[in-house]
């Protein structure tokens, strides 16, 4: 199957996932959340709590399989999950404006996640990330990036892990106040852009060493 097919499948299959889920936000905050959804969070029963974590991890698991369905080795199955990831993400929030107009503007905060604890931010900071994982692996896949190229992996590796972990922290530190703070909930947001900059320069340092390997 040609790379555009390829796309073009996960593509569809990401789209349909987040209309899926934003489908049972939408029934989930008219039973828990009927006034609209706002901080601090309404604590809801536990078999519930239970159920969500579940449908998380299923999600992640959905999106890793079909990205391993439609990859063929290590590396290739990881791009396609992080374009499967960002499309699905930015798409979840895209079905829930159509759906109940909500978030009202990209500064509206969210309970992201909820694995290992609780993850909060302004809606624009996971939009942000997605846009990098779709932008990075599309170039990557096109240009047929190769894990074995060793070069400069330290350096894409150890920017990347660490970018990733500031990112992290801004979402999920001090989470038990943060819950329960009135709107807007602080966010870290000097925090989150050095973990932004970190990713995308080890980004950078590997493309620049793909580019100058496809010229030799």
């Amino acid at each position: 199957m040609k790379l555009s097919k390829k796309i073009f499948v996960i593509l569809i299959f990401s789209i349909a996932m987040a209309y899926l889920e934003s489908a049972i936000v939408v029934y989930l905050r008219l039973l828990y959340y009927p006034g609209g959804f706002i901080f601090p969070i309404k604590i809801i029963p536990n078999e519930i709590f239970l159920i969500e974590l579940g449908r998380e991890l299923a999600t992640i698991i959905m999106l890793a399989s079909i990205s391993f369905l439609i990859g063929v080795r290590f590396i290739e199955r990881f791009l396609y999950f992080l374009f499967a990831f960002g499309v699905w993400d930015i798409f979840y929030y895209v079905w829930l404006k159509i759906f109940i107009n909500w978030p009202a503007s990209f500064l509206t905060d969210d309970l992201l996640f909820l694995i290992p604890v609780p993850w909060i931010s302004p809606v624009l900071a996971p939009i942000i990330i997605s846009i990098i994982f779709i932008v990075t692996s599309i170039i990557l896949l096109i240009l047929k990036f190769e894990i074995s190229m060793m070069r400069y992996r330290w350096l894409t590796i150890f920017t990347s892990t660490l970018g990733v972990l500031f990112i992290l922290f801004s979402f999920m530190w001090d989470f038990q106040n943060r819950l329960n703070m009135n709107s807007p909930v602080e966010f870290l947001w000097g925090v989150y852009w050095i973990g932004i900059f970190l990713i995308v320069l080890g980004f950078a340092v590997q493309l620049r060493f793909l580019l100058n390997q496809k010229k030799n």
